[in-house]
């Protein structure tokens, strides 16, 4: 399929700004003029429990931020639908009654001499009440964190009789912030690998009784030796999009259209897109997202590339198809790719607005 010329329609790339802003979410830095930006958002550690403290970390910023505000808020057992909590200004909270059975995240505001970011944690675990367990000796994690080591779950010591302990492992950025769990890591022990290089890790436990459950975040381990400068794995070849870093970030490197001329005949269409990095090596397990400018076109959809970098999205024609009426000449695309587990806007993640050509007789 036949590369088009993306430079035509570099205008399109103001309305892709704005749909930057559309697809933001909690965790995505937001900066005036040259203030600080989020690259890895704050996490909360500590125990969901009433009563129990909870303290956050400030994030990852650039721009060097000379100082920090912070604002608790109260949210669904699934972290939506959240309210401030109007005395939660500090960089630890105590859970009260109202807590329970919620979730809370907490909003960093980065400050310096040029405006202020905000970022916004991914929600806790649901605070329990305080018939559930409690930790009375905080979980940890013990060993030596480096490439091919062994780390053992210190799942710690809970009153209130719980029936069972459960363990995950999460991967966090080399500040222990910008935390994901890592998928299957949930036994007593993990052997630490290269994606874990550059990287902190935490340890979440889960104690469960008949009146319910809790949830403690340890603190972040020493970061993984063995990370690069560049964020960038060493050789040569295709990446993984987890063994990537900042600064590192993700490229778009192109992209095609099927059917290579799009029609009022059109009813679907299918994007080739490849995804690089490091210097144009293909990266495999990155998440592509495209949709059309303006919306309604055709469906947006989201899908992780292969081994060779590359992704095929299927999107199937919309009522606001042609946009234009008969005038349309070229169907724009926004296009994103990120790693999963960080921020939609932030981490290694890259936007860009493609275009193709439209033929309506």
């Amino acid at each position: 399929m036949k590369r088009l010329n993306i430079g035509t329609v570099i205008v399109i790339a103001v309305a892709a700004a704005l749909i930057g802003a559309v697809f933001g979410q909690p965790g995505s830095g937001r900066a005036a003029g040259s203030g600080p930006a989020s690259t890895a958002g704050p996490t909360i550690s500590g125990t969901a429990q009433e009563g129990q403290q909870l303290s956050t970390t400030n994030g990852t910023w650039n721009n060097s931020p000379t100082s920090y505000t912070y604002a608790w808020s109260r949210c669904d057992a699934s972290g939506n639908s959240c309210t401030a909590i109007g005395s939660a200004t500090a960089a630890t909270y105590s859970a009260v009654t109202a807590d329970v059975a919620h979730t809370l995240r907490v909003t960093v505001t980065a400050k310096n001499s040029d405006g202020s970011g905000t970022a916004t944690s991914a929600p806790s675990a649901v605070v329990s009440s305080t018939t559930a367990p409690t930790p009375t000796a905080a979980p940890g994690i013990t060993g030596t964190p480096a490439v091919g080591s062994t780390l053992t779950a210190n799942k710690g010591t809970w009153s209130g009789n719980p029936t069972s302990v459960a363990v995950a492992w999460i991967r966090c950025d080399a500040n222990g912030d910008g935390c994901a769990a890592i998928a299957g890591a949930s036994g007593d022990t993990y052997s630490v690998t290269q994606a874990d290089a550059g990287h902190t890790l935490r340890l979440s436990v889960t104690a469960t009784n008949a009146s319910g459950s809790t949830t403690f975040v340890s603190k972040q381990t020493a970061a993984v030796p063995g990370g690069t400068a560049n964020g960038c794995p060493a050789g040569t070849g295709a990446i993984k999009a987890s063994d990537l870093a900042m600064p590192a970030r993700l490229q778009i490197a192109k992209a095609s259209i099927a059917p290579k001329l799009v029609t009022l005949s059109t009813h679907t269409v299918q994007l080739s897109i490849l995804v690089t990095a490091c210097n144009g090596r293909p990266v495999e397990g990155a998440l592509v997202f495209a949709v059309p400018i303006p919306f309604n076109q055709f469906g947006g959809n989201e899908k992780m590339t292969g081994a060779d970098g590359t992704i095929t999205l299927t999107q199937s024609r919309l009522r606001g198809f042609p946009a234009r009426g008969r005038h349309q000449h070229l169907l724009a695309e926004f296009v994103r790719a990120r790693k999963q587990g960080d921020p939609i806007l932030g981490g290694i993640s890259t936007r860009r607005t493609v275009a193709f050509q439209v033929h309506l007789p």
